[in-house]
């Protein structure tokens, strides 16, 4: 089966990588003090609280997209049913968080980043889990036969 979309499967190894550089980048501004209130407020689009969130979002939500779309080392239609199950699942839930969040949060910066990493972390966990459980009851089945 070809997919289409899909990255080949070593991006899921260089998304691993950029979201875990993005981990040590704010724990260390964070453990350094620094937060968006100790800065004067400013318009200025280009300040540096602006750009680190940017930029470290980005490298999270790169590497989380590199991880969820790469493909698998066996592509085939049982793999394609259940990567669409979980990104079905991944968006009732993102959107289920949105409107909670929304009617909730005035705090639109971490609605932002909650919209950018619900999805593609909650399709990560569900797709890997049903993989494993399928491969778990392949192993059981050989086992008995």
């Amino acid at each position: 089966m070809k997919s289409r979309f899909l990255f080949p499967h070593w991006f899921r190894y260089l998304g691993l990588a950029l979201f875990l550089i993005h981990i040590p980048i704010v724990l260390f501004k964070k453990e350094m003090g620094f937060s968006m209130h100790d800065e004067p407020v400013s318009d200025n689009l280009f300040n540096s609280h602006h750009i680190f969130f940017m930029t470290t979002t980005l490298l999270m939500a790169i590497g989380l997209f590199f991880i969820a779309f790469a493909k698998e080392r066996i592509e085939d239609e049982q793999i394609f049913k259940l990567r669409l199950d979980s990104l079905q699942w991944a968006i009732y839930v993102n959107y289920i968080l949105l409107v909670v969040s929304l009617i909730l949060s005035k705090d639109t910066e971490h609605i932002l980043f909650l919209n950018l990493l619900v999805p593609l972390v909650f399709f990560i966990v569900r797709f890997r889990w049903k993989i494993f459980q399928n491969n778990r009851l392949i192993n059981k089945e050989e086992g008995q036969a």
